[in-house]
């Protein structure tokens, strides 16, 4: 039997879960040093955002999510087809509060959409009784986006991209944001998550464990931040030397970080910030949470 929408229970529910994400926002852009990216060392290859920015960004954001949870729930009855124009319309409101929050400066919009989708599929897991695990989790944010890189990216000239995302694939073949979550965040399930789990049971210090995370993101994702600014030449090398780094053994924690911070310094020299590697490792370090956070129907 379903669960009433307007129980306490649900509206909890909803609470829970943004506060994690939440949570996962916060623990990204404090985590230093990241390679080109905002953090507590510096602002990275960006001049017009602050860590600052971020948190402000952070708390607008999470004031949004529990209307994602919530959204799934009520579209439960719906096919996953059908639920997306619905969840469209609530990150592009998101997206104005988080304009609103920095003054027009875009920290998170990536992040909307992923914590969005997975936030709908929680909502909706909670409603129909089902497992809120990463993989079942992924699984219905996959099927929410069938067929979203096809309908969004495929253009056929120069004259019809209209969107930064389209004339990336145009020029370039990457789908980015939307291919990750068509994909189930393939990467984050299939590379990151393992290892981050693996970091963890090795007993590495949680942030370096995260740190080697973003390594391999960056090392795998055909991020399109980095390929706009770039070029192919540009997200090559950027996966180049996390592969680089991920494969030299350090005498020291010490050392890694300062080969990690020396990563950043010639990211910022080169303009390079792989946001898109940076919007993952929140959706890892989400769903590496979800079973410390875990909630019972019972609750």
């Amino acid at each position: 039997m379903l669960v009433a929408l307007n129980n306490p229970a649900l509206s909890a529910f909803c609470s829970h879960y943004a506060h994690l994400g939440w949570l996962a926002m916060m623990t990204e852009v404090n985590l230093t040093p990241k390679p080109g990216l905002v953090d507590r060392r510096n602002n990275g290859a960006h001049r017009d955002m602050t860590l600052m920015d971020f948190h402000r960004s952070a708390s607008a954001i999470a004031r949004w999510l529990p209307k994602f949870i919530l959204y799934g729930a009520q579209t439960a009855g719906m096919t996953e087809a059908h639920i997306l124009p619905g969840l469209r319309s609530l990150g592009l409101a998101c997206e104005r509060e988080m304009y609103l929050a920095t003054e027009g400066i875009n920290t998170h919009k990536g992040t909307i959409f992923s914590l969005g989708l997975l936030c709908a599929a929680l909502g909706r897991h909670y409603q129909l009784h089902h497992p809120q695990q990463p993989e079942a989790l992924c699984e219905t944010v996959a099927k929410i986006c069938r067929g979203l890189v096809a309908r969004e990216l495929h253009i056929l000239s120069p004259e019809q991209a209209k969107t930064a995302g389209q004339r990336l694939w145009l020029n370039m073949g990457l789908s980015g944001a939307r291919g990750e979550a068509e994909s189930g965040f393939a990467l984050v399930c299939n590379l990151a998550l393992p290892h981050y789990r693996q970091c963890q049971k090795e007993g590495l210090p949680p942030s370096l464990a995260l740190l080697n995370t973003l390594l391999v993101l960056i090392a795998h994702n055909k991020d399109t931040n980095v390929a706009s600014r770039g070029g192919l030449s540009g997200l090559n090398w950027i996966q180049h030397t996390a592969r680089e780094l991920l494969a030299r053994v350090p005498t020291s924690h010490r050392e890694h970080l300062a080969a990690i911070r020396q990563f950043d310094d010639q990211c910022i020299k080169r303009h390079l910030s792989p946001g898109g590697s940076a919007d993952l490792l929140i959706v890892t370090w989400f769903l590496s949470h979800l079973s410390h956070f875990q909630w019972s129907l019972s609750c």
